[in-house]
């Protein structure tokens, strides 16, 4: 098998989160599959936002340019941010893992809705849901109130928060699936789903799914 170069490009410029990121990736990929792990120094430390995701986006597509020799790319933003500029500067795979969630999700179980973090996230993501055709088949987009760095900084509280929505959503409609709205859920995805029936996609193993279906 042809050693398969895979560059993961976070579009913020925190190395924890693409460092959790990564080992997610090389967990789930094959071995003929190589995990590049880029930081986008230039991005703001967080993605909480439209306004955010567009001052990531030059940033982005520079390092797209600058790591030309891979086989394929995924941005590691579940707002799928800058997805359609970069799809634009290369033919080689570009990977959203918002847009691979809902695949799987749509997938695997039909229906589902997304657990994000703040607020201010929700309108992007329901406009990609609609966007992307899964409009139908998401119920909802929840903001869960965490800020995304907490995830890295402080994950015990997070999970506490994460799983009191997790509950509600249980109540509800006990046979939905739950897509994780943020890359840096990976971090406590595993954990999480330990205390819940329904069913949590982490976007990142989703990632990895359909980048390794499609090199």
């Amino acid at each position: 098998m042809t050693m398969k170069t895979v560059a993961f490009i976070n579009p913020n410029s925190t190395d924890a989160m693409t460092d959790s990121c990564v080992e997610t990736l090389r967990s789930e990929l094959p071995e003929f599959c190589q995990v590049r792990g880029i930081t986008n120094y230039s991005g703001p430390a967080a993605i909480q936002g439209e306004k955010d995701g567009i001052a990531a986006i030059p940033g982005l597509l520079a390092e797209i340019e600058k790591n030309s020799d891979c086989d394929g790319f995924i941005i590691g933003c579940f707002d799928d941010t800058g997805l359609i500029e970069a799809r634009s500067i290369t033919r080689k795979p570009i990977i959203g893992i918002g847009q691979s969630a809902f695949h799987m999700a749509a997938l695997r179980h039909g229906r589902f809705c997304v657990l994000t973090t703040l607020e201010v996230s929700v309108p992007v993501i329901k406009q990609n849901i609609m966007a992307q055709g899964f409009g139908y088949l998401c119920k909802d987009v929840i903001a869960s109130g965490i800020p995304v760095l907490e995830l890295e900084n402080n994950p015990g509280s997070a999970i506490n928060t994460l799983s009191e929505c997790i509950k509600i959503i249980e109540v509800q409609d006990p046979k939905i699936a739950v897509v994780l709205g943020c890359a840096g859920m990976t971090n406590v995805c595993e954990r999480l789903q330990a205390q819940h029936n329904l069913h949590l996609l982490d976007p990142i193993v989703s990632s990895a799914r359909m980048v390794n279906a499609i090199l």
